[in-house]
């Protein structure tokens, strides 16, 4: 019985690697001396996994951005609009992930139901398919000449094409042959280096395939394996069951990696009813990779134990349910927490541990080796129990009618056409979050903190003013994080000091713990947010977080029922959405961007979610009244297949983000009928770049075609947060100038100038 994980957080222990990234990005240290931090932090992760007693090492894992990029990059697939930038690959590589002047970045959306956020790879006409670096090939001669024998690490072939863009239906098998032998080069090199194993992460065969799509996903795999019948492959899945296992069983695979822990059960019957073939190992996920609750090993052991019955114990092997990307390196420096609730966490490091406490106790071991780690289990639930069900007693719809309240509001604010808005954060400049650290650390007074932040506020209502916004927002900036904030603030959560995982390029976000009973002991928002609104005339949004977001964005308790969870947090937001309106604030955002990455990846699964999600959302809102205009806020989506639940959480503006999918999600609109006011967001905030005018007035009449003017809002696609002030101002005149254009356009077309 041998240990592995599938992949380790590439941040190191205090985000080393996103100071070495941001320092060359601001051209603070050279590309050699990137090269050089990155190595070491490599190379101290390799050493770090080594000492914890795991027989199977991954490299190939690691990423100076993101492991969709890189595997783009190692095939040449780069696009057209980066060839310029072809002479210096690595600033080349950054501009495709995050833009240029001249070129819009890559589409960046959420890895399956995770926070994290991948690069799509762009299929182009043009496309000359080469292998340009055996990235993993690197890694893994870097690890070996360091001493360390490993496992490198690739994103399969399948979830690879499945998760690109530009790609044609009748030319899916042509590009799949040409790929094929892309990743037969790599793997034949990486076979001929001495790799003892080479794991393929599939997690796309756990979506709703249809039978034949599964099949033809298994007949491609073959072509794989007829190309390289040498090499030791193992097919790698997570985040829930294979699907159709029964067609990937059979195939001449070294190893299977299965996820055992959010499957509901489903991948122990596939194994009883279809086990693999005989020589097959078994890479069971037995441990949870994607939270931060220690494991009943008890629970593990029994589990490991019914996967002995089919697979021998030289075969198997124990891992955690997906990579270990998703949850902090390590509980070392949290010493701030109650020592019960730390005694009921597991991060990465921790995990590790546990991988190796079940190893023992399920070879052999004295059943006495897993007391202490089931004691301090025992005394976290003990003092931490699950919490019981909420009352949904308050799921009514709002009253009255949607176009009954719109008529309200329109009386009330008077908006003009193609009203414009941000999402709610502005920057946050070095300035604010030093003044932040040192208020936490008690060497900033609450009075001299709250008045840099009055400051700030009343530098940007006057900005906002002079752009010419129609609805402002006081800017966030007494909070480090949408939903850490909260976190802070609600009883029943907790947040960590160095809890850190990679969100999407350089950005790393600390998600709170939600270890007991959720409830709010008093307002979170109202001050901040009626002292905005008292320096200006004009509407000023209250911004609450979504009970949806929250949960999704935080390591919720692993025993109690999501959506119980959900509802607790939305009757916490009741209570806040009186608070404002009793202050005066008649504009409330209710942001959920997590809605859709909380969409089961099995599509039997769905109507249940969908149903909880946005009973939850209407339950926070319910409370507020008629001519209180509800805004949220989703992004990074395809909602294609949920435009029915979206207009079902009755919002009266909601806002989404189309600027980087290249106004691909307009397409929804074209084929859907919605009837509440919306916003498509205009231009990409995620990027440096300053889109010019006419890129966004084209942008916005591309969105009237299928909407309505009447209903359309124009605005960034996310919050302003992580933009310098330079770049967000000149954006914003941008976008406003774009709107005011159009605007005058409708306008002279209506009076018939």
């Amino acid at each position: 019985m041998k240990t592995s994980v599938q992949g380790y957080p590439r941040i190191g222990e205090n985000r080393e690697w996103k100071r070495a990234l941001e320092a060359y990005w601001k051209e603070e240290i050279t590309a050699a001396e990137l090269q050089e931090q990155m190595k070491a932090i490599r190379l101290e992760r390799l050493t770090r996994l080594e000492a914890s007693g795991l027989d199977l090492v991954p490299t190939g894992d690691f990423s100076y951005y993101d492991h969709m990029l890189d595997t783009a990059f190692m095939f040449n697939l780069v696009p057209e609009r980066f060839a310029s930038l072809s002479g210096n690959e690595l600033d080349q590589y950054f501009a495709a992930a995050r833009g240029t002047s001249e070129a819009p970045a890559m589409e960046m959306t959420k890895w399956f139901d995770t926070n994290y956020h991948y690069i799509v790879p762009e299929l182009e006409d043009s496309w000359v398919p080469d292998v340009t670096r055996n990235y993993p090939l690197e890694q893994y001669r870097e690890a070996e000449a360091a001493g360390i024998k490993t496992k490198p690490v690739l994103v399969g072939p399948y979830t690879f094409m499945t998760l690109a863009k530009g790609l044609e239906a009748e030319h899916r098998d042509s590009c799949m042959s040409v790929l094929l032998s892309l990743y037969a080069k790599v793997i034949v090199e990486l076979y001929e280096a001495g790799a003892p194993l080479i794991q393929l992460d599939e997690p796309a065969l756990v979506t709703s395939l249809t039978r034949e799509e599964a099949g033809q996903a298994a007949k491609w795999l073959q072509q794989l394996l007829d190309l390289v019948p040498k090499a030791p492959l193992q097919l790698q899945t997570y985040f829930e069951s294979l699907t159709h296992w029964d067609l990937f069983a059979a195939l001449p695979f070294h190893a299977f990696g299965l996820d055992l822990m959010y499957d509901d059960g489903d991948t122990l019957q596939q194994l009883r009813q279809h086990p693999p073939h005989q020589n097959a190992a078994l890479a069971i996920g037995v441990i949870d990779g994607r939270n931060v609750w220690k494991s009943d090993l008890r629970e593990a052991q029994q589990l490991v134990h019914s996967v002995q019955s089919l697979c021998p114990e030289n075969q198997l092997i124990l891992q955690p349910s997906c990579s270990l990307l998703h949850v902090p390196v390590s509980l070392k420096q949290e010493e701030r927490f109650v020592e019960d609730l730390k005694q009921g966490m597991a991060f990465a490091d921790e995990k590790l541990q546990e991988l190796q406490l079940l190893k023992q106790v399920c070879t052999g071991a004295p059943e006495s080796t897993l007391d202490d780690h089931q004691a301090s289990l025992s005394r976290f639930r003990k003092r931490y129990p699950a919490a019981g069900d909420t009352s949904s007693e308050k799921l009514a719809m709002r009253e009255p009618v949607f176009s009954r309240r719109a008529e309200l509001q329109q009386a009330r604010w008077q908006l003009p056409l193609l009203p414009t808005t941000t999402i709610g954060s502005l920057p946050q400049t070095t300035d604010m979050r030093k003044a932040r650290t040192a208020y936490r650390r008690g060497e900033l007074s609450a009075k001299r903190y709250r008045a840099m932040v009055e400051e700030k506020m009343q530098r940007w209502i006057k900005l906002q003013e002079d752009i010419g916004l129609d609805v402002l927002v006081h800017g966030e900036f007494e909070r480090n994080d949408m939903v850490e904030f909260f976190g802070e603030k609600l009883d029943g959560m907790a947040v960590t000091q160095n809890g850190w995982v990679q969100s999407y390029g350089s950005r790393c976000v600390k998600p709170p713990l939600i270890y007991g009973a959720v409830s709010a002991p008093g307002s979170m928002t109202v001050s901040e947010t009626a002292y905005a609104q008292s320096l200006t005339d004009r509407p000023v949004k209250g911004m609450l977080t979504g009970p949806v977001t929250i949960l999704k964005w935080s390591f919720e308790r692993s025993d109690v029922p999501k959506s119980v969870t959900a509802y607790q947090l939305a009757e916490a937001l009741q209570q806040e959405v009186e608070a404002l309106e009793e202050a005066g604030i008649g504009m409330i955002q209710i942001d959920e961007p997590a809605l859709r990455e909380g969409f089961p990846l099995k599509r039997e699964k769905r109507a249940h979610y969908l149903d909880w999600a946005v009973n939850s959302f209407r339950a926070a809102s319910a409370v507020a009244q008629p001519e209180t205009q509800i805004h949220t806020h989703m992004c990074y989506s395809d909602f294609h297949d949920m435009i029915d639940a979206i207009s079902a959480m009755d919002a009266d503006v909601i806002s989404i983000e189309t600027s980087r999918s290249h106004g691909g999600l307009i397409q929804a609109f074209e084929d859907n009928t919605y009837d509440k006011g919306i916003g498509l967001g205009v231009y990409d905030i995620h990027s440096p770049r300053i889109p010019p005018v006419q890129e966004m007035t084209d942008m916005i009449e591309r969105c009237l075609n299928v909407l309505p003017a009447f209903q359309f809002w124009v605005n960034p696609d996310c919050g302003l947060k992580t933009r310098n002030e330079s770049e967000t101002e000149a954006a914003l005149r941008n976008m406003q100038q774009a709107a005011e254009t159009v605007r005058e356009t409708l306008i002279g077309q209506t009076s018939g100038v």
